[in-house]
């Protein structure tokens, strides 16, 4: 048999560390409060915007939007624990002057929430 083989004749591929671009960056988290914007530098040099805190959402509906202020974080549906400590992400149900809105971005990957309307 061959060295560096598999009794089926496959190769053993050997570990190895990872790449700069295949290591996660850091989790980040947009909170509910005052403004708090960051950019980072992607690869190809392009920038990156995100947010950390934020206190107000667009609202898109009837063919306008309006920009309004959040009150509070009411549910996430992918972890209860992130609306005990106000976090938004994606799906989260949030409250306004308005009524219930669901966020239908990504406001730690696009430095904006934006949402739809679901109750008054």
């Amino acid at each position: 048999m061959k060295l560096g083989r598999k009794i089926s004749g496959g190769k053993y591929i050997q570990s190895r560390k990872k790449k700069s671009r295949e290591i996660a960056g850091q989790r980040r988290t947009v909170k509910v409060g005052e403004g708090k914007i960051r950019n980072k530098r992607t690869r190809g040099g392009n920038r990156k915007t995100f947010l950390l805190k934020t206190k107000s959402v667009n609202i898109y509906g009837d063919g306008k939007s309006k920009k309004l202020e959040i009150k509070n974080v009411v549910e996430t549906p992918s972890n209860r624990f992130l609306a005990r400590q106000n976090i938004i992400t994606k799906g989260t149900i949030i409250l306004t002057e308005l009524g219930k809105v669901k966020v239908t971005n990504r406001p730690s990957q696009e430095g904006v929430i934006n949402g739809i309307l679901i109750e008054k």
